[in-house]
């Protein structure tokens, strides 16, 4: 029955955020079947009923913080921006912007990043959604170096694609390793560091201050 199906599919993601709470309070370690249920407040034998085992449930939590890491969505004013260099910069400022506001999830992130240096499964997933994540800059990438092929000679729509990934995931770091990092300011750096403006265009107000497996992003095919 349809609300039947909504009960059990609501009830998976409360099981879900239990499982994201212990692990970003105590680590992945921490995700068991007993303690999952308790936080979530329902039965061990629930939990085993949606997932099965303590691996699958990982795997599940897995999945849900790539699909809340590693998804880019492109707005329609960065869309609207016609200088394909320039919305190619919008999107590193929303994305260096969205990331450094999450840093445990962040933190949880290379958590599981270390973890699939030994559990191929988790190691291919990451690989894979990371792969994902750097082609979704592919196509603004070779519209930039048609707009600019002298500023751009030598250089490949996947190498652009992997340096604009790696700056947002060394952005993302920065935030989980520093609990004051300030958006703005490394923002600002970058724009000066670059000789550019276009950084600022479509990231929020400034705040004051606010092996494996070959995961890192910067990886060119």
């Amino acid at each position: 029955m349809p609300g039947t199906k909504v009960a059990e599919a609501l009830r998976r993601q409360q099981i879900i955020a239990a499982a994201f709470q212990l692990a970003t309070d105590r680590g992945l370690h921490a995700v068991t079947i007993r303690d999952v249920a308790e936080r979530a407040e329902t039965s061990s034998g629930l939990v085993i009923f949606h997932f099965g085992t303590k691996d699958q449930l990982v795997l599940a939590l897995l999945d849900w913080v790539l699909a809340t890491t590693t998804a880019l969505s492109v707005g329609p004013d960065i869309e609207a921006i016609r200088d394909p260099l320039d919305r190619l910069i919008a999107i590193l400022g929303q994305e260096t912007a969205r990331l450094s506001r999450e840093p445990q999830r962040i933190r949880l992130f290379f958590e599981f990043w270390s973890a699939g240096m030994w559990n191929a499964e988790i190691g291919g997933r990451m690989q894979n959604d990371l792969d994902r994540y750097r082609e979704a800059f592919h196509p603004m990438a070779e519209a930039v170096l048609v707009a600019y092929p002298s500023r751009f000679a030598g250089v490949t729509a996947t190498g652009l694609s992997a340096v604009a990934v790696s700056f947002i995931k060394g952005c993302a770091l920065q935030s989980m390793i520093e609990p004051q990092f300030d958006i703005a300011e490394f923002q600002s750096a970058a724009e000066g560091l670059l000789g550019t403006e276009a950084l600022r265009v479509a990231a929020p107000a400034r705040p004051a201050a606010s092996r494996g497996p070959r995961i890192l992003p910067a990886r060119v095919r």
